[in-house]
């Protein structure tokens, strides 16, 4: 184990002593351009040096290490944290899959693209916690994987069927809450939306007291808790009632100044998911993304080509296409201000693939989010909706090693995010090419 004989995210010099062999070689990336995440501007000429699953310094002066190294030369390249998407629901969950090998498939295809923590925000509990179990105890190759397992709404609710926990009345969803608190999740999703807004029908809603209750049995409990909403009224009344975090944008109706205001004091997180509105009508008439580099690396051949054809042909004769298209801007816009207030937005793309997140990247740029912020929104904000942003989301030192270096500048076009040359989890290289995508066959 090196000793610790610093501990800094300095610009000095910066000597590392070895008395003991480490379990791997120190990692050691020289005279890269720092994007740490922070939000703070990039820094030329930095190195970052890596013990084991940790960021041990940063500096803008030599590193000199003593001891067994792997050295990275990041002259011309650009050292970003590992993304995070904070909106997932894993393939093959949701649709009653026992079989774990789509969902395995689409975690390296996230991981492929840089994305090294996700946050699935429901599924069946049996699917996507094993494979959580497996990604913790190193048997699965995957990002880190953050999960609610199941959510919480009335019967009848958004999102409530068969692996929903489903409650009525206090006390007596204490024991539902309970068993729900055995599986151990991350975070809890609740669902507070009575929809009839585009072409959805009406649906029961969530009590307000109820769902009081429910988010501090939780909060009680050590869990943090996020809200699916759509409406800024919704918005504001789970707010008041104490839940931590927004599943999803305000895509309703434009927000008024006083909700930019109080998400800008109170900084709850509020998670982008642009991406499934803006899918529809992208898929309908500009398909020819299908055929960008990280899609065919990752998608499989047969998924493309019904996505060309049968999918693209249902979504051109649903109304719901033209509703999202229409409304898409309106929350790119929403999302903008409560940013430019100093808001804390989070990436998320509500599916279930690498290239997905891009696109989110991309939609909250071309929303008028600089791309500073939007690194930022990716990472540290991400880990700030979890609650772990004491170890994850930038490059500091003392953090945990998830970081991307890559080939381009992604503040000069922040679809250079996509040009990657190496993704690094826990301080691991991950070897790409032994990812079960289309690229490897």
């Amino acid at each position: 184990m090196f000793l610790r004989s610093v501990l800094c995210s300095t610009f000095g010099l910066v000597l590392w002593n070895a008395s003991a062999p480490a379990q791997q070689p120190a990692l050691l990336i020289e005279r890269v351009t720092l994007i740490d995440g922070t939000g703070r501007a990039p820094v030329s000429g930095a190195s970052v040096l890596v013990e084991e699953d940790r960021i041990i310094a940063v500096s803008t002066e030599t590193i000199v290490v003593d001891g067994a190294v792997t050295r990275i030369d990041g002259r011309g390249k650009y050292l970003i944290p590992g993304l995070m998407d904070m909106h997932v629901h894993l393939s093959a969950g949701r649709d009653g899959g026992v079989n774990a090998e789509p969902g395995v498939r689409a975690l390296h295809g996230f991981l492929y693209s840089g994305i090294t923590s996700i946050f699935d925000a429901g599924n069946d509990p049996d699917f996507i916690l094993a494979l959580r179990e497996r990604e913790r105890r190193g048997a699965l190759t995957s990002p880190r994987i953050f999960a609610t397992g199941s959510l919480v709404t009335v019967p009848g609710g958004h999102g409530g069927g068969r692996h929903a926990t489903l409650v009525e009345s206090w006390p007596e969803a204490i024991p539902l809450l309970d068993a729900h608190l055995a599986r151990e999740p991350d975070m809890v999703k609740l669902t507070f939306d009575e929809h009839g807004w585009g072409t959805r029908p009406l649906i029961p809603l969530l009590p307000v007291e109820l769902m009081r209750r429910v988010g501090a049995y939780f909060n009680e409990h050590g869990i943090r808790t996020t809200v699916h909403i759509s409406h800024e009224y919704r918005a504001r009344e789970a707010i008041d009632a104490g839940i931590n975090t927004l599943a999803h944008p305000v895509i309703q109706g434009p927000i008024s100044e006083g909700f930019v205001r109080l998400m800008a004091t109170r900084k709850i997180p509020m998670v982008s998911t642009l991406t499934i509105g803006d899918g529809y009508s992208r898929l309908v008439e500009h398909p020819e993304f299908l055929d960008q580099p990280l899609y065919r690396a990752v998608y499989e051949p047969e998924t493309i080509d019904l996505l060309r054809t049968e999918v693209r042909d249902q979504y051109a004769r649903r109304s719901w296409t033209t509703w999202m298209k229409v409304m898409t801007p309106v929350a790119q816009e929403n999302l903008r201000q409560i940013n430019a207030a100093g808001g804390v937005i989070v990436l998320g793309s509500d599916q279930s693939s690498g290239p997905a997140s891009h696109r989110e990247l991309e939609l909250i740029v071309a929303g008028g989010v600089p791309p500073l912020d939007a690194i930022r929104i990716a990472t540290l904000h991400a880990a700030i909706f979890l609650g772990k942003e004491r170890y994850l989301g930038s490059i500091e030192a003392g953090k945990l090693a998830d970081m991307v270096l890559l080939n381009a500048d992604p503040l000069a076009d922040i679809t250079n995010a996509a040009r990657i040359e190496l993704v690094i989890k826990g301080g691991t290289i991950i070897d790409r090419s032994t990812l079960d995508l289309p690229i490897n066959r």
